[in-house]
């Protein structure tokens, strides 16, 4: 009888990325569930994005923690390539500095690595909301917020959610970093992203055997200001996704940089249009104004890729493109 060799259990540490004063609860919110986890984490780091007098505050406060300064060009590519660096687990998992973690979270992300195949898991990430939901705002489009959206299937990936996700360390060292010219900074007014999808495709184009999973038992709360309650920003958000699109296809092509939206596109949000009306139909006045929304955003989102000037045929990935 051959025998099992036994899984080795990985070490898990986690980094947040901080940058404001007006976030400073929310940090000590985050920080303190992480703290809280059923399976520990073997080392929290607080990245603060060049903000020297946050830096020292977060410092005095968090004994338990450790509190390092960015790094890396200024933005949350650069902190989280800082946390990377000063991290020495198997696996990095990276939390919103505004968001909440289940105490199961770790356990579920550490639980998920079941092959070494595996490089990557990410999670469910729910919207907390200062008030409430407006009934107009679509499920489907809850990435706008950072949350996880209607339509995404548990099971391998092609990208994580940068607010709720881990990988593996060895995936650094084969494919660098995040991206420092996509995402946001602190300086930015516009609410760009996508570091984490140009990430994990590059990844891919590395090492195409390699998978990353979405585990949905990995959950955590991201909050929600009324700020972004607003329409005027859900627009405004879209619009930056396809910016943010446009520098990723720039980056890795369109073929991999677009393979998860068309069929998003096609099915998930032709889905939540013929939902809404269908709401309607039964007495649901809202249903219109979801449809309504999700028209909207997809063009915002057109708009704003065709804005970036991304290229409309794909680009050969080449080593010095990498």
């Amino acid at each position: 009888m051959t025998a099992v060799t036994p899984r080795r259990t990985l070490t898990m540490g986690v980094v947040i990325c901080a940058y404001t004063f007006d976030r400073w609860d929310d940090v000590l919110a985050a920080v303190a569930s992480v703290r809280s986890q059923t399976l520990t984490a073997r080392e929290i780091v607080v990245v603060v994005d060049h903000n020297p007098d946050l830096y020292d505050r977060l410092r005095s406060a968090l004994h338990d923690v450790t509190v390092v300064e960015n790094r890396k060009q200024r933005g949350l590519s650069g902190g989280k390539d800082t946390g990377v660096e000063v991290t020495s687990s198997d696996v990095v998992a990276f939390l919103d500095d505004d968001a909440v973690a289940h105490p199961d979270w770790l356990r579920h992300f550490h639980d998920a690595y079941t092959d070494d195949n595996i490089v990557g898991v990410g999670g469910t990430t729910l919207p907390l909301w200062e008030s409430s939901r407006p009934r107009w705002f679509p499920k489907e489009f809850d990435w706008v917020l950072g949350c996880t959206f209607t339509g995404r299937e548990p099971g391998p990936v092609r990208n994580l959610l940068g607010g709720n996700a881990s990988f593996r360390r060895e995936v650094f060292s084969v494919a660098g970093g995040f991206p420092s010219h996509i995402g946001r900074t602190s300086a930015q007014s516009r609410p760009l992203g996508c570091e984490e999808t140009e990430f994990c495709v590059r990844v891919n184009q590395h090492r195409p055997d390699w998978t990353f999973v979405f585990e949905p038992r990995a959950v955590i709360w991201h909050r929600v200001p009324a700020a972004r309650e607003t329409f005027s920003y859900f627009r405004s958000r879209c619009f930056a996704e396809g910016l943010s699109k446009a520098a990723v296809t720039r980056s890795v092509g369109v073929a991999d940089g677009l393979s998860v939206e068309r069929s998003y596109t096609t099915r998930t949000l032709t889905r939540g249009v013929a939902r809404g009306f269908g709401d309607a139909l039964r007495g649901d006045r809202t249903g219109i104004e979801r449809s309504c929304a999700i028209s909207v955003g997809l063009l915002a989102a057109a708009a704003g890729y065709a804005r970036g000037g991304a290229p409309l045929r794909r680009r050969p990935v080449t080593a010095e493109a990498r």
